[in-house]
């Protein structure tokens, strides 16, 4: 009667039944000790044996039960090296995308049809990109085009020592930065107008931009602040929240 009821409560706390044994071999605890500038993640591993007498437990247990109690030293450090290098991956991916996408909408619709799919698919790109890194991205501007870009608050210091920098000339670096008591890492990167190409729908309204292209730019942003630019200039940022669990697990 014992171990029927145990067996019901087996399925919400992630025992494994066999006959007359229980092992708990995954009911685990990950804990962030800080000690100094390490942290250690000990995986707490219970075995018990109800339900019979004098039984052995298998060599298998055993097995599974040594592999998992080892003891993995992180360096803060690391973490925060490997989430730069990682989102620096993921923003070249995500622009590599965007352009391809971009490039094909020129040449098959011309500028103006571009901006309709910018205005279309851009974000959906973005989501996808996200989606296969398990990764939030979007990018941020205070000269937006599409409201959607507008800053959000811990946004916007970075952005702002983006523009300063910019404007003074200054190296403008990606960075991490800690949210959510460090249990999201933000990646932040400048976007800067990388070619002539931009131009045609970010540059000088009265001479780079033509006037179907400027119509359609009224049309879809009528609040648009994303034109006057010139090659060089700040766009804005990359903005990606990493979940820190998602960088240990590539450690």
């Amino acid at each position: 009667m014992l171990c029927e009821r145990i067996k019901r409560c087996i399925l919400q706390t992630a025992l494994i039944v066999s006959e007359n044994h229980i092992y708990i071999l995954f009911l685990s605890i990950n804990i962030d000790w800080i000690m100094g500038k390490n942290i250690y993640f000990f995986i707490l591993i219970f075995v018990l044996a109800s339900c019979g007498t004098n039984e052995r437990v298998s060599k298998e247990v055993f097995d599974e039960v040594n592999k998992s109690m080892e003891v993995k030293k992180v360096n803060e450090a690391d973490v925060l090296k490997l989430a730069l290098e990682w989102g620096e991956e993921i923003s070249q991916d995500a622009q590599a995308q965007l352009i391809s996408a971009l490039q094909k909408a020129i040449s098959d619709h011309g500028i103006s049809g571009a901006i309709e799919f910018c205005n279309l698919e851009a974000l959906p790109i973005l989501n996808e990109v996200g989606e296969k890194y398990n990764v939030t991205i979007r990018r941020a501007s205070n000269a937006y085009r599409n409201p959607e870009d507008k800053p959000k608050d811990y946004e916007e210091m970075i952005l702002e020592a983006f523009e300063y920098n910019a404007e003074n000339s200054l190296p403008t670096e990606a960075n991490i930065q800690k949210l959510e008591n460090g249990e999201v890492l933000l990646f932040a990167k400048a976007i800067k107008i990388p070619n002539a190409m931009c131009l045609s729908c970010h540059g000088n309204p009265d001479s780079e931009i033509n006037t179907e292209t400027m119509n359609k730019l009224s049309e879809l942003y009528p609040d648009d602040k994303a034109t006057g630019h010139e090659l060089g200039d700040l766009r804005g940022m990359w903005s990606i929240r990493i979940p820190k669990k998602e960088i240990i697990k590539r450690m």
